[in-house]
């Protein structure tokens, strides 16, 4: 969809090399797991906010959901703006779930939030669930490792959410196989595959040359 974009305004320099995410497997096949069977519970990443605005939720409803809904050990993964908040993480440490938070976003200027997406790797292979209330890139790196996905609970609202992208109706549209507390496990593997672009994965030879990166030895 991006490069069918940037073709239409002109910009010819536009490749498919799909996500980070499935190189990070591809450099580390073995970063955080463990034998199929000690997979316990779900790790759950409530919607979250950004540096430039929040979200309006209950928090306390979503634990109290949470607990109806899953059997098993609970980890609530949340953003560190949320993570910040101390009312935001008592209304989830008090429902007994685990709270972690997986780094700061980081930017290209330093180096925060290097490790973000090798420590959720580790988190994901832990579990045997991966739960959202709204649908992301979390849900799809969780079925990408073998996790049921589920989707459920408020959405909770985004400040200043713009109509024009759909929102939640536009998810719901494109992915209803992915709503619900169950998923069906190859709908949600297929889902991962496509939107993460492993079919697009670049050789470094291929990376090389589109980036126009020079090789590097190491002594």
């Amino acid at each position: 969809m991006l490069r069918r974009r940037g073709w239409s305004m002109g910009r010819r320099g536009h490749y498919l090399i799909g996500a980070p995410w499935i190189y990070l497997l591809d450099m580390e096949p073995d970063l955080g797991r463990i034998p199929e069977a000690e997979r316990r519970g779900t790790i759950w990443y409530p919607f979250h906010g950004w540096e430039k605005g929040a979200v309006d939720g209950d928090h306390f409803r979503l634990a109290a959901e949470i607990r109806e809904v899953e059997t098993g050990p609970v980890t609530v993964c949340l953003y560190w703006l949320e993570f910040g908040d101390p009312d935001i993480r008592r209304a989830y440490e008090s429902a007994g779930f685990r709270v972690v938070c997986h780094g700061d976003r980081g930017s290209r200027w330093d180096g925060r939030g290097r490790d973000f997406l090798r420590r959720q790797l580790t988190e994901l292979r832990r579990h045997r669930r991966v739960a959202s209330n709204r649908l992301g890139s979390a849900l799809f790196y969780g079925a990408s490792v073998g996790c049921d996905v589920a989707v459920y609970g408020d959405p909770m609202q985004f400040e200043g959410e713009r109509p024009e992208y759909g929102g939640t109706a536009r998810r719901m549209r494109l992915w209803p196989e992915l709503h619900g507390v169950r998923v069906d496990p190859g709908l949600a593997a297929e889902a991962a595959r496509r939107e993460l672009g492993f079919d697009h994965q670049a050789t470094p030879e291929e990376l090389l040359r589109m980036f126009g990166w020079k090789r590097v030895r190491c002594a």
